[in-house]
C-alpha cells in the first residue's frame, strides 16, 4: 500500500498559539521580491486566502541569503535556464493574469542591485504594523516596480514611493525609514531567513502548510494543485475569480 508524502513528512510544528487562535490551517509563505516566481505565488495565495479554510503568514525573507545557505545556483546564472524564464515569465505572466515584464537590464536588477534593503523595509512595515495588510500592499508595490515598470528597489526615495501607492502615511514612511536599517530588522530578516533554511528551503517561493502538527513544503509557483490535495481543498486555477464567477 502506497502511503502518500502528506501524511507522513515530519518537519517543525506551527507555532502553537497559532493552533489554538484559529481552526484554520496555518501556511507560511517565505518570498523575496527579487523574485518573479515569488511574485505569482503571492498572488495566488492572496486570491486563495479567502476561499480556502487557511491562515496565510507572509513571511519576507532573503533570497540570496537562502541560495547561499543552501549552496544552490541561481536560475539566472545558467545561461539556457536564463534564456528559458524569459519566455517563461512571459507566458505566464497571462497565464497567472499578474503584470510581469523583466527589466532591461535582469541580471543588474537582480543581482548587481539585489533586494536586501526592500526586504528590510518589508520586515520593518510587518513590525510596525503587526498584521500582513501592509506588507502584502507594499510587497505588490515593490514588485510592480522591479518586475512591471522597470524601477529600482533599494533607495529610500524607491521604497518611500512604494510605500505611498500601497496608502502609507507620510509619518508611517518617515518613521519606517528610521526603522528598516536598524540593527533589530536586520536580525529578523536574518532570522526569517534561516527559518525557511531550516524547513529546506533552496528557493523562493517557498510555501508551508501546517497540517495535523506537521510542516509540508511546497516550492515554486507551480505547486498549488498538490498543496490543495494535500491540505483538503480544491483548487480551481490560478485565476479563481473566473472560474467560479460568484466567489
Amino acid at each position: 500500500m502506497i502511503t502518500s508524502d502528506c501524511n507522513k513528512t515530519k518537519q517543525r510544528a506551527p507555532d502553537p498559539a497559532d493552533s489554538k487562535m484559529t481552526s484554520k490551517k496555518v501556511v507560511e509563505l517565505f518570498y523575496d521580491v527579487v523574485s518573479p516566481y515569488s511574485w505569482l505565488g503571492f498572488e495566488v495565495m492572496c486570491r486563495y486566502r479567502n476561499l480556502w479554510n487557511i491562515d496565510l503568514k507572509l513571511r519576507p525573507a532573503l533570497l540570496g541569503g537562502v541560495m547561499q545557505g543552501s549552496d544552490n545556483k541561481p536560475p539566472a546564472m545558467v545561461q539556457n535556464k536564463f534564456l528559458y524564464m524569459d519566455k517563461d515569465l512571459r507566458r505566464l505572466a497571462g497565464y497567472f493574469d499578474v503584470p510581469l515584464q523583466p527589466p532591461s537590464d535582469p541580471f543588474e536588477a537582480m543581482f548587481k542591485k539585489g533586494s536586501l534593503p526592500a526586504m528590510r523595509f518589508l520586515t520593518a512595515v510587518q513590525e510596525r504594523e503587526g498584521r500582513d495588510t501592509k506588507v502584502e500592499q507594499v510587497s505588490r508595490e515593490l514588485w510592480r516596480r522591479i518586475w512591471s515598470e522597470d524601477k529600482d528597489i533599494t533607495e529610500p526615495g524607491s521604497l518611500s514611493e512604494a510605500a505611498v501607492k500601497a496608502g502609507l502615511s507620510e509619518s508611517e514612511i518617515k518613521e519606517l525609514l528610521e526603522l528598516y536599517t536598524s540593527p533589530k530588522m536586520k536580525d529578523k530578516l536574518k532570522s526569517a531567513t534561516q527559518d525557511a533554511l531550516d524547513y529546506g528551503a533552496f528557493g523562493f517561493p517557498l510555501l508551508v502548510c501546517h497540517v495535523n502538527s506537521k510542516a509540508e513544503v511546497f516550492f515554486g509557483s507551480d505547486r498549488f494543485e498538490l498543496m490543495a490535495h494535500c491540505i483538503g481543498e480544491k483548487w480551481l486555477g490560478p485565476q479563481p475569480e473566473k472560474a467560479h464567477p460568484k466567489l
